[in-house]
């Protein structure tokens, strides 16, 4: 007797996309406390050499506000995937991964209360709990988006966990407006025109950082091919948020930074220094971008793109986090 060949193994194109294991759980857990040691210690190696005075507690603000910024991509990245999920043919039949809004949400409202906190005390880091005037909250402009921003978070988070999630496109929109304003004082040349600027570039950035990290996870729950032209949407949709980021960061760069100063503050101030560093960490987004675009339009199996996509969350990660950093140093003297 003669034994059967055996019988190849066929690839089933509609099979989900499972998870690696734990390699992935550590690799998250290491960019998470890379991502943390940014607005951690950014501030001090930043000032260093300029001859610049950082507010006390600038690192804990950075940190703050990173995590603020990281609860605002969540929920509109989810907001945003899910949307563009039900435009596909079918995609409303498919599974949908758990949702991190709520968390996202318990996070947001801490961190927005932390820095309410800060803007309760004088814009110092409060000792204790009697240092915190409270009420004093309602008598200045930062603290009222301060309270606003506290408030909003926490409304996003029962609309989160109600019947109707997508009623959290409100309160987020609440809160990127209060960034916004916060952003730019009424002190400030032209406070609306770099607030509309701001507006712009949070929102897209939400989209973009969150969007993917959203249509990552829907890939593995999704078949191959509706998870390809997911992907492929999005895609296409990032194109035009990159486009917008980056004509908004440019614009918003030259009103703080006039061209002809602007190679002497990116070396010689520290907003400089971290604004080169987020420039820097964006490139090497787009790169990837790139690079998963071309696999997703060229390659035999167009989700062979999800490697360089998943890496460009990482490195969208630290871009969120030099953001943070951003908000916690001096801005330049326009010279």
């Amino acid at each position: 007797m003669t034994s059967p060949r055996p019988i190849p193994r066929v690839t089933d194109s509609h099979r989900p996309l499972r998870p690696t294991g734990a390699g992935r759980a550590v690799a998250v857990l290491v960019l998470v406390a890379l991502a943390a040691l940014i607005p951690l210690l950014g501030p001090s190696a930043a000032l260093h050499g300029t001859g610049e005075a950082g507010a006390p507690g600038a690192g804990g603000i950075a940190v703050l506000r990173t995590v603020l910024f990281a609860a605002l991509c969540i929920p509109v990245g989810e907001l945003f995937v899910n949307r563009l999920a039900r435009s596909l043919p079918g995609g409303e039949g498919h599974p949908v991964p758990r949702s991190w809004s709520p968390v996202a949400a318990a996070a947001g409202f801490a961190a927005a209360l932390g820095l309410a906190s800060v803007v309760a005390t004088g814009n110092l880091v409060p000792d204790h709990v009697a240092d915190i005037d409270a009420g004093g909250l309602y008598a200045s402009r930062d603290g009222k988006l301060a309270l606003l921003e506290v408030n909003a978070f926490l409304v996003a988070g029962l609309c989160a966990l109600s019947r109707r999630p997508v009623t959290q496109v409100w309160p987020l929109a609440a809160v990127v407006v209060a960034e916004a304003l916060r952003a730019h004082p009424t002190t400030e040349h032209g406070p609306l025109t770099g607030s509309a600027l701001t507006l712009v570039h949070l929102t897209c950035a939400a989209l973009w950082a969150g969007g993917l990290l959203h249509a990552l996870r829907t890939l593995r729950l999704w078949p191959r091919t509706a998870g390809a032209a997911l992907l492929g949407l999005y895609a296409r949709v990032a194109l035009v948020l990159l486009a917008a980021i980056t004509a908004t960061g440019v614009w918003s760069s030259l009103r703080r930074m006039p061209p002809e100063t602007i190679a002497e503050q990116l070396t010689g101030t520290a907003y400089g220094r971290a604004l080169l560093a987020k420039v820097l960490l964006v490139a090497v987004v787009a790169a990837l971008a790139v690079w998963a675009r071309r696999r997703l339009r060229r390659a035999a199996d167009p989700l062979t793109a999800c490697a360089p996509a998943r890496a460009e969350v990482a490195v969208l990660g630290l871009a969120v986090a030099a953001s943070g950093l951003l908000t916690a140093l001096p801005v330049p003297i326009r010279w």
